[in-house]
């Protein structure tokens, strides 16, 4: 984890002016200048869709700017190559890992710059150097485990470490928070000031405004591929930043929601799966109010919900959909029951990403007399559905035909939501329903899920963040280790309650 000290402070580490690049016509940037000091950590800040990711691809070589030119360290960089890039120090970490799933966690930090003598691979110095780095990170990974034997963040740690191999003055971090709990999160922060104190630069890509207030020292806001303008973060407030980034004033970020609680929905009655992610879990929600289930990555809030839907298998207990026992609960089942689910990543669990829109938001529905008949879609209808549906949604553009993949997270969410209207649901579970989109696309979930609740439904959200999970939920449970820790409900839905009920729990657990 070398650094470059020497590097003259005045002059920027990288510097791009005018850089634009066009996609099938689409100008994803157009003219866009940015400048990175060494020693600094430089946010980029914009809705999906804003040019971020085009940007960061650009400076670590995945793609050629069509025109504009590119500095580093003083140098004019021309042709440069994902390989070249990491040889004179760019080192990106990107949201999708591009870790190979079948090697080593130590195998995949080598790859493609393996130490050898003669042709013959030195092992045994490559672990000593994967565990160097990865004890000097405070990372808690063990170098010789199989990258698809890791949680998600695990796999985040290793990409993290890959970047870190070597001479790196210039990282890119791309959401890196999302798969991490507070203790990580808090060891990523401890990192980024040691690379900071080492001259290191650093682009950092992220929605959450603690995260720039704790991190930024400048911030670059990007809009529909422009550069907007480039602000201290010390003296810019979070909702200029927020109507920089959409052009419009967004005074709450959070709607007002009327909760009219109604019959009990979801009953969880001493649930325990499989594999011991959930224990002894006594739950419910009720029509007509958000219940929200907040915790820490790993706690078991997202194997909860996947076990009422079908997703993980069940050991004891029972749960109980509109007051009647639901055995042996499935997907196919649960939406026939009229339960919706949501997961949190939507690339690998909720969208088929090479297909179009149009099918992704019908899925759900080919069972129903209005989309087949006797074993024949009826694409007419499909396509009259689904194009009301995404006009409802302000899907953007709004071309059915397009792939899933080619949108961004904001969009992709709407298509999931957009198969909740296709068939008539009473139950909506969402995971981490705003993980990697941005302040104007939240805003729109939550408008989403105001109009369920109020139209009578039972919303179960599962949330990482807080402030989210506080402001929409009407009854709260706090869950730590597998087990509920606390159920919060008017005045004591609080984050020091929500807080205290983890670190209570915690204590109680190393007492006994």
């Amino acid at each position: 984890m070398d650094s470059d000290t020497d590097v003259n402070r005045t002059e920027p580490l990288l510097a791009l002016r005018g850089i634009s690049k066009r996609f099938a016509g689409v100008r994803a940037l157009d003219r866009v200048d940015l400048d990175v000091r060494a020693g600094e950590l430089h946010v980029l800040f914009g809705e999906n869709g804003a040019g971020k990711s085009t940007l960061i691809n650009v400076v670590s070589g995945t793609f050629p700017a069509d025109e504009g030119t590119f500095h580093f360290g003083g140098e004019e960089i021309r042709h440069l190559t994902p390989q070249r890039a990491r040889a004179i120090g760019i080192s990106p970490v990107f949201q999708e890992f591009s870790l190979v799933p079948s090697l080593t966690v130590e195998e995949n930090l080598f790859l493609g710059r393996e130490v050898s003598n003669g042709g013959v691979l030195l092992a045994r110095e490559m672990r000593k150097r994967a565990t160097a780095l990865i004890d000097e990170l405070g990372f808690d990974l063990d170098p010789s485990q199989r990258v698809d034997d890791l949680s998600r963040a695990h796999q985040q740690m290793a990409e993290i470490a890959k970047a870190l191999l070597g001479r790196v003055r210039l990282l890119i971090l791309d959401e890196p928070t999302a798969s991490l709990t507070e203790r990580e999160t808090g060891r990523l922060f401890e990192l980024i000031a040691r690379l900071k104190r080492q001259n290191v630069g650093l682009i950092y890509v992220s929605h959450r405004m603690r995260e720039i207030r704790a991190l930024a020292d400048r911030v670059t806001v990007l809009r529909d591929g422009r550069h907007i303008r480039t602000l201290e973060a010390a003296s810019s407030t979070d909702g200029e930043l927020v109507e920089l980034m959409t052009g419009r004033k967004i005074d709450l970020l959070f709607p007002a929601i009327t909760h009219q609680p109604d019959k009990v929905m979801v009953d969880v009655e001493n649930l325990t799966l499989a594999d011991g992610s959930v224990r002894d879990v006594n739950f419910y929600a009720q029509a007509g109010e958000i219940t929200g289930i907040a915790g820490l990555v790993g706690c078991g809030k997202s194997e909860l919900i996947r076990a009422i839907y079908g997703l993980a298998p069940i050991a004891s207990g029972v749960v109980r959909l509109d007051g009647l026992p639901y055995e042996f609960p499935a997907p196919r089942r649960s939406l026939k029951h009229g339960v919706a689910y949501f997961p949190a990543n939507r690339i690998a669990e909720g969208l088929a990403l090479s297909r179009p829109i149009r099918e992704n938001a019908s899925m759900t529905a080919l069972d129903l007399p209005a989309f087949a008949r006797f074993g024949m879609l009826r694409q007419a209808a499909e396509r009259v559905t689904i194009t009301g549906i995404m006009e409802r949604l302000q899907l953007r553009p709004p071309n059915i035909e397009r792939t899933a993949g080619a949108l961004s997270g904001g969009n992709r969410q709407k298509v999931m939501l957009g198969r909740a209207l296709t068939r008539e649901l009473t139950v909506f579970l969402f995971d981490e329903p705003s993980v990697g989109i941005d302040v104007g696309a939240k805003l729109e979930v939550y408008e989403f899920m105001k109009r369920l609740v109020e139209a009578g439904a039972a919303v179960i959200v599962v949330s990482s963040e807080l402030p989210e999970v506080l402001a929409l939920s009407n009854r709260l449970y706090v869950m730590h280790n597998g087990r509920i820790a606390a159920e919060l409900k008017g005045a004591e839905k609080t984050e020091q309650n929500v807080l205290a009920s983890f670190f209570r729990d915690h204590l109680t657990a190393e007492v006994a």
